[in-house]
């Protein structure tokens, strides 16, 4: 499902999958349009600092997601770990803290906060020649597929 470059729209989204689906993960993925051939496997999600306009020129209230939230909330997938299990040829995989107080990090918030941690956010690059669509989907895939080993660990 793609998500509006709204705030409002991405939170209301957001919470509708999490009420309606009921799902044990879910994955968002966003650009990083400054990222080179570089996937960023993002920690947590933080609750303040949303200044920045979003497509219909709006930014959240007090630049908050979430009024009665913690001030950040950290991802049940352990994405360090993720990071040092995993490689893809081609393309460098990093760990971050920070996934930029803009609607990414807002959704990732949004979502780890209604899905009680169990979200994840992967910032992924560009297309381009050397990254291709059928490339990064594959990457994806083997990265989604280790998170979902996380949640089975933790299941049991």
């Amino acid at each position: 499902m793609q998500l509006p470059v709204v705030y409002q729209k991405a939170k209301e989204q957001v919470f509708k999958i999490w009420t309606t689906l009921q799902p044990l993960l879910i994955v968002h993925v966003g650009l990083a349009s400054s990222a080179k051939a570089i996937i960023i496997l993002e920690q947590c999600g933080k609750n303040k600092g949303y200044q920045e306009m979003d497509a219909c020129g709006f930014h959240p209230e007090g630049g908050c997601c979430m009024l009665d939230g913690p001030e950040k909330i950290e991802s049940t997938i352990n994405m360090k770990t993720l990071w040092k299990n995993i490689s893809v040829e081609g393309i460098d995989i990093i760990f971050s803290r920070d996934a930029g107080r803009y609607i990414c990090d807002y959704t990732y918030y949004t979502s780890l906060y209604y899905g009680n941690g169990r979200a994840a956010f992967i910032h992924v690059p560009p297309l381009s020649k050397s990254v291709t669509a059928d490339f990064l989907g594959k990457a994806l895939q083997t990265i989604i597929l280790e998170m979902l080993k996380q949640c089975g660990e933790e299941r049991e």
